[in-house]
């Protein structure tokens, strides 16, 4: 009898089980203008049915390299040449998916398989309704008719709790919010039962009850349907309370694997020591700058000797640059580091791979340089994409918003998505005026600058643009790119423009030799560190940062918000910064206020905020995050609920349709701020959480 060729994996996952999918060996290149990546090299892994891994790492370290292998949908270019993919369907003896023809593949895809992938947008068929694209696999791969085919997608819609599914279903992707998309692209992937679900970055960029309701859904419907699944993350919030046991992939190898528990409470690899440290819920905690890892991770362009974390590593030492560490520990718990980390967990002041330092003086004045009174910004609606419907409404993205930013601080603004935090942003930068109220900006109101003003005004705030890459020309150098706010304003000659180019790369930590490059030859991060040295051209008093950091990875993130508040104490500078990262903004931010369709609900010092949240929706935001431990336990009840359209907000309170407090008064009045809690702590609240009890984790 021929064995079970599932059964020599590195460990079965779950008791005596055989494992559902095991990777083996597995090693692949991508040749590119005459350049090959070494993109995964000998990657091993195994998955139980019904279990949950993770996959977490730096951008460019494997993670979705290894989850689109498993399906062969490698890049242009790419191929795999080494190792094994078994996959048992359930139907026979398993599958080698990285020998397998195309058919044999397009059968397993969307199949038995589901694949959510990162951005749904970008996924979905901008042609095809929402029904048509949720029906295809069934027809595709389960031949039924189009009538049972599209009764099942609705089904599967209402599975993955869209409003409205049969209304849905009859919609285009682009008439969809971001988390409606992300419910389409599950639906697709579950619509044919699969055994096994991978999910690529599911929550990037979603706000956090958002995140929360598409991780419960994925939760729910794994117990369901008794599914494995496989989760790439660079949250690490997300995975200690969502997976059974991780792998943490770097530089195209596993560096350590662990269950879950076990690799939170005392992680062994150096890398993975780094990774929690730069987290900003420490920093917060602990009042310190964020810890980050010196470098980058490797290009992978030739096979790195020795341990590939090597020169990015604080512990390293020559051995550690000449050879490479072996997988050691048991299968419980192995990692591939010659100086390993303690067995126990780590204390808070112990270092990682860059010693946290306390944080510099600030450079404040107590004087106001941002003042917005009773602003408000309303947007007809409209009957299509070109013509205006007579008398159709309109929708009131910021609602009656007053507050005050002084010199040298940073004020940050959280909310969900929807909520006005982005149009708020733009009307403080002049991009859009306010449909009423004031903004003063240095004492002067901006809504009354004649053009020329106004673009004098332009100099002194400018936008931080949350995509990097889509605010800058593609076809135009970085060289070209910085300099562009100086010819514009007229400032200098070319030679002093130049200067100043090179000025602000020092600053912001690139290379001046970044001039000649296109923005698609940068990473993310160092994308971001251009949109930073663009904002900062002109040498403004205020820079409005919309959601900075929203897409990268932990590490990369520490390395940005350090670099924002080091040039905050240098220049002076004042942020406005958007975020729904509330971990982050409790770290960065001295004042904190929290939006809600539109309206200012809450504000004050950020650590009050926080620890005493006073309005009900500060406080189910707080509840919603993920906090990076999977011993945690829960903080209170999740925010739940669809927001409320800003077309038709409900009477009063406009957060009552989702209180659990809420009363008759609630929607008979509009609630005015007060300060119950004392004076710089207003809340718009009928009923506020004065005797809030004990502090609220933020996450």
């Amino acid at each position: 009898m021929t064995a079970d060729p599932l059964s020599a994996t590195t460990r079965p996952a779950s008791g005596t089980a055989a494992p559902l999918l095991a990777v083996e060996d597995l090693h692949v290149e991508i040749a590119s203008r005459g350049r090959t990546v070494h993109a995964l090299d000998g990657v091993s892994l195994d998955l139980a049915p019904g279990e949950a891994l993770g996959i977490v790492g730096e951008s460019g370290c494997g993670k979705t390299m290894t989850a689109l292998s498993v399906l062969g949908l490698l890049p242009k270019g790419g191929r795999i040449t080494g190792g094994r993919v078994l996959f048992r369907d359930g139907t026979g003896s398993p599958t080698d998916l990285a020998a397998a023809p195309e058919p044999v593949l397009r059968h397993v895809r969307g199949n038995t398989i589901g694949m959510v992938f990162q951005d749904p947008l970008t996924s979905l068929n901008p042609t095809m309704t929402i029904g048509a694209q949720v029906a295809e696999p069934l027809l595709l791969h389960q031949h039924t008719t189009r009538r049972d085919a599209w009764a099942k997608a609705e089904e599967t819609l209402r599975l993955v709790g869209m409003p409205q599914p049969a209304e849905r279903m009859r919609n285009y992707p682009h008439q969809l919010s971001g988390g409606m998309r992300q419910r389409v692209a599950i639906a697709m992937a579950l619509v044919c039962e699969p055994r096994l679900l991978i999910a690529d970055e599911p929550t990037t960029a979603l706000d956090v009850t958002t995140q929360h309701q598409i991780l419960e859904l994925i939760d729910d419907l794994r117990a369901r349907l008794g599914m494995a699944m496989i989760l790439v993350t660079h949250d690490l919030g997300v995975i200690a309370k969502r997976v059974d046991r991780v792998a943490v992939m770097y530089g195209g190898k596993i560096a350590e694997s662990a269950g879950v528990r076990s690799l939170f409470a005392a992680p062994r690899h150096r890398y993975t020591e780094a990774l929690f440290a730069a987290l900003p819920e420490r920093a917060a905690a602990e009042g310190t700058t964020l810890a980050t890892i010196p470098g980058l991770p490797p290009a992978l362009l030739t096979r790195p000797a020795g341990c590939r974390f090597a020169p990015r590593c604080a512990y390293a030492t020559a051995e550690c640059r000449t050879e490479e560490p072996a997988l050691l520990g048991d299968s419980d718990h192995a990692y591939a580091c010659f100086h390993p980390a303690a067995a126990e967990p780590i204390s808070a002041t112990e270092p990682a791979a860059v010693v946290e330092s306390p944080l510099a003086g600030r450079l404040t004045d107590p004087g106001i340089l941002l003042d917005l009174d009773n602003v408000t910004k309303r947007y007809a609606l409209h009957a299509g994409p070109f013509a205006r419907r007579k008398g159709a409404g309109e929708v009131g993205a910021v609602a009656g918003v007053s507050l005050t930013v002084t010199r040298g601080e940073t004020f940050g603004i959280v909310g969900e998505s929807g909520c006005g935090k982005s149009t708020l942003g733009r009307l403080v930068v002049g991009l859009e005026p306010p449909t009423d109220g004031t903004i003063r900006f240095a004492g002067r109101d901006i809504g009354a600058l004649s053009r020329r003003e106004l673009r004098a005004h332009r100099r002194d705030v400018q936008l931080m643009f949350q995509d990097s890459y889509a605010s800058m020309d593609p076809r135009m150098r970085v060289g070209t790119i910085l300099r562009e706010p100086l010819v514009i304003q007229g400032i200098g000659d070319r030679t002093a423009q130049q200067r100043r180019v090179a000025a602000l790369l020092d600053d912001v930590g690139l290379p001046r030799g970044a001039v000649d490059r296109y923005p698609h030859e940068f990473s993310g991060g160092q994308r971001q560190r251009l949109g930073l040295a663009r904002a900062l051209a002109l040498s403004p008093s205020l820079v409005v940062a919309d959601e900075p950091v929203s897409a990268l990875d932990v590490s990369v993130q520490a390395q940005i918000l350090n670099l924002m508040r080091d040039l905050q104490r240098d220049r002076g500078l004042t942020y406005l910064f958007i975020s729904h990262d509330l971990a982050v903004v409790r770290h960065l931010a001295d004042t904190v206020g929290v939006m809600y369709l539109g309206k200012l609900v809450e504000t004050g010092p950020a650590r009050e905020v926080f620890e005493r949240p006073l309005h009900p929706y500060t406080r189910g935001l707080l509840d919603t995050v993920n906090a990076p431990d999977p011993t945690a336990p829960a903080a209170g009840t999740p925010l739940t609920g669809e927001t409320p359209s800003a077309a038709a907000p409900p009477s009063g309170c406009r957060f009552r349709t989702r209180c659990p407090a809420a009363r008759a008064r609630c929607a008979e009045s509009e609630p005015v701020p007060t300060e119950p809690a004392g004076p710089g702590h207003r809340v718009a609240c009928h009923f506020p959480l004065v005797a809030s009890p004990g502090p609220v984790s933020s996450g």
